[in-house]
């Protein structure tokens, strides 16, 4: 069974189309990349996932279920993070909010903190627990917030924009982490830059109105010409694949 499947889906915002006729499947312990330009419906595509928003038309499925059913399911790292990242709660602190749910306050079980700290163990950010999360860096930040992600203890993560803001190094550090992450779940991973290392990532989700799937062997200049609606050049490298508008000679 597909852990999310789109059949014919379309969402507008008032009378403005965002996603038209989405159909694609993914399967258990994929690790999917979804890129597009900006406004075209990538986050869409996750609120749809997270049943934060409801279809106009078509059917969503998650785990073979209408997606408010299996929200528990589900980690969730936004791109903006919904609290000021200056205000003085340390790192076990942002983790242990994954283990928030339904609950309305009062002390955190036994089990709650061995979830957040096997988390961060995962993430490598177990030595940081008593920092200020304000004092981190932008890749710190990030896996941090993975973390608290995987502290829900969830069987797929959605991941908006997790590499941005970070450096190369920083950026290829979070990937490889995220590779081992995918031996145990299923990962979505969004980006508004097609930027990716080929031998982690097996399938890619084009995302401009309409939703072209891939697996990164036929991603070609005339795929991403599509989605991005204009020149683009694809570079290949030994160990990544980006594409980058074509600059004039």
């Amino acid at each position: 069974m597909p852990v999310v499947q789109f059949r014919d889906v379309s969402f507008f915002y008032g009378a403005s189309p965002v996603l038209t006729n989405v159909t694609f499947a993914v399967e258990p312990l994929a690790l999917t990349y979804i890129v597009g330009p900006n406004g075209g419906g990538k986050t869409t595509l996750l609120k749809l996932i997270l049943a934060l928003l409801q279809p106009d038309r078509g059917e969503v499925r998650v785990f073979g279920q209408p997606p408010n059913r299996v929200r528990h399911r589900i980690g969730y790292t936004p791109q903006h993070p919904g609290f000021d990242p200056q205000f003085p709660v340390t790192v076990l602190d942002v983790v242990l909010m994954g283990r928030l749910g339904g609950q309305s306050g009062g002390p955190y079980s036994q089990s709650d903190r061995a979830a957040a700290l096997g988390a961060m163990e995962q993430l490598e950010v177990d030595g940081l627990g008593g920092r200020l999360f304000s004092s981190l860096s932008s890749g710190e930040r990030q896996r941090v917030l993975i973390a608290r992600a995987l502290a829900t203890e969830p069987d797929l993560l959605l991941l908006d924009e997790p590499t941005s803001n970070v450096d190369v190094h920083t950026e290829n550090r979070l990937l490889d982490i995220i590779g081992q992450l995918n031996k145990r779940y299923t990962i979505l991973l969004v980006s508004h830059d097609l930027s990716f290392v080929s031998d982690r990532i097996k399938s890619v989700l084009c995302v401009n109105r309409q939703v072209r799937f891939h697996p990164t062997s036929d991603v070609t200049d005339d795929a991403v010409r599509q989605i991005y609606q204009r020149e683009m050049r694809l570079i290949r490298h030994d160990l990544s694949v980006e594409h980058q508008e074509q600059a004039d000679d």
